[in-house]
């Protein structure tokens, strides 16, 4: 069972024939459950298009009680969730809905409140949820799986119903990034102290971020960041934009992704929203020669053996995730080592398409997460054929299943305790709920 409920902010909920009177549904120890936090849960899927059941209210309540006694227990047993974590989750959140819906006057006229009540509200809800989160966590903590319940896991899967797992790689990669020259950092740099310029003598900032900004995202809205902490935002830029004044424009800054100047349009608090504009300096056609060539001479020393493709990363890799463990890859999506083909780079998966396991690519270009230019050579560490899932060539995915089962069977173990040692009253409308856990109902305090 989840802790974390479908996220809606809260507003008095309404159903077709008028407003529905707000009461109390549920009290788990010291918290409550409202019937207006069922009713927007589900007017929430409703708006999704999600395919509710008839007793969707029950199950709402039934997860709501969860989240409430996980919270409950985590204020006993003294289990918090940092300030910090908590604004720069409701941030995040609140960045991402006004994106969706186009603006925050728009979102202040979705739900008839200003910014500031809507981000109090939201700042109720992730609280919450994350202390939530951090108690499944704690009551999970530890939970390890021996290779014989690995096995016993992997017996319990009907055969019939086994995975086709895909074929899928493993590799090693040892990247440059080419040298930018000092004559192109300056044109750069000149180019954006032009806009600075330009700026002062009256030009819009939002429309130079519009012609020339080279962060697409935020171009096509003149540069235009949304409100953000500084947790959001590289520390260089960060540390910049969050001693702006508003209108006033930064000097030259130096990001991972390039160089910026920086307008700043409003801060509040700890949170602010700017514009900028990012220029990305170009290598030159000599320096990526340079950088294959010289990948190309490493290579040719891994392959003679003076050196191993391992001791030649630690040596020579720019890459700063993959240098000091050999060059692995790790898959951002699953944690593992393994990539599905669908799961490379384009330029990683031709690389690889005809080599043999143990062999070494021929250096090529790519582009990085930041789209900075970046040559690389990668060895192929292992392949496997499309198969059923197994046990030996598939461990450690059986593994995390049995582990995520097993800290399933661990918080249900919690759940029938805590349930019982804990003050719970349930309104009568919802006593007739099917429950997934009948300890709800069963030892319910009269």
């Amino acid at each position: 069972m989840s802790a974390s409920l479908m996220l809606a902010i809260p507003s008095m909920a309404q159903e077709e024939s008028g407003v529905v009177i707000d009461k109390i549904v549920a009290v788990i120890g010291k918290q409550i459950v409202m019937y207006s936090d069922i009713q927007n849960q589900k007017l929430q899927m409703r708006s999704q298009s999600y395919l509710v059941p008839e007793d969707i209210e029950c199950q709402i309540l039934e997860q709501g009680m969860y989240q409430k006694l996980l919270v409950n227990q985590a204020i006993m047993d003294t289990v918090e969730v940092s300030e910090a974590q908590v604004l720069a989750e409701t941030d995040r959140r609140l960045n991402y809905y006004v994106t969706q819906i186009g603006g925050e006057e728009k979102l202040e006229e979705y739900y008839k409140k200003p910014m500031s009540v809507i981000r109090e509200d939201l700042l109720d809800i992730v609280k919450e949820q994350l202390t939530a989160q951090n108690m499944e966590d704690e009551v999970t903590r530890g939970v390890t799986v021996t290779p014989q319940e690995v096995r016993d896991c992997f017996k319990a899967l009907p055969k019939d119903s086994l995975p086709i797992i895909n074929t899928e790689f493993e590799i090693e990669q040892l990247s440059m990034f080419p040298k930018i020259e000092e004559a192109e950092i300056l044109r750069i740099t000149d180019r954006l102290r032009d806009f600075k310029t330009r700026v002062a003598n009256g030009e819009s900032f939002s429309t130079l971020a519009v012609l020339y900004s080279e962060d697409p995202a935020s171009a096509m809205k003149g540069g235009e960041l949304g409100f953000m902490t500084r947790n959001e935002l590289v520390p260089e830029f960060a540390a910049v934009a969050f001693n702006l004044v508003p209108n006033e424009v930064s000097k030259v800054v130096k990001t991972e992704y390039g160089y910026h100047i920086i307008q700043l349009i409003e801060r509040r608090g700890e949170r602010m929203n700017c514009r900028h504009i990012l220029l990305k300096p170009q290598v030159s056609a000599v320096e990526k020669k340079n950088a294959m060539a010289r990948l190309d001479s490493i290579r040719q020393k891994i392959v003679d053996k003076e050196v191993t493709f391992k001791e030649a990363c630690w040596m020579f890799s720019d890459d700063e995730d993959t240098r000091l463990n050999g060059g692995v890859m790790l898959n951002p999506y699953t944690g593992t080592s393994l990539f599905e083909a669908e799961q490379l780079d384009p330029k990683v998966a031709t690389a690889i398409r005809n080599l043999e396991v143990g062999e070494i690519s021929k250096p090529f270009e790519t582009k990085d997460e930041q789209e900075r230019t970046v040559c690389k050579i990668v060895l192929l560490r292992s392949k496997t054929k499309p198969h059923k899932a197994n046990l030996s060539q598939d461990y450690q995915r059986i593994q995390n299943l049995a582990i995520e089962r097993k800290k399933g069977d661990v918080l249900e173990d919690w759940l029938a305790k805590t349930i019982n040692a804990t003050y719970i009253k349930i309104d009568d409308d919802f006593k007739k709920c099917k429950f997934r856990n009948k300890e709800w109902i069963k030892t319910e305090y009269q």
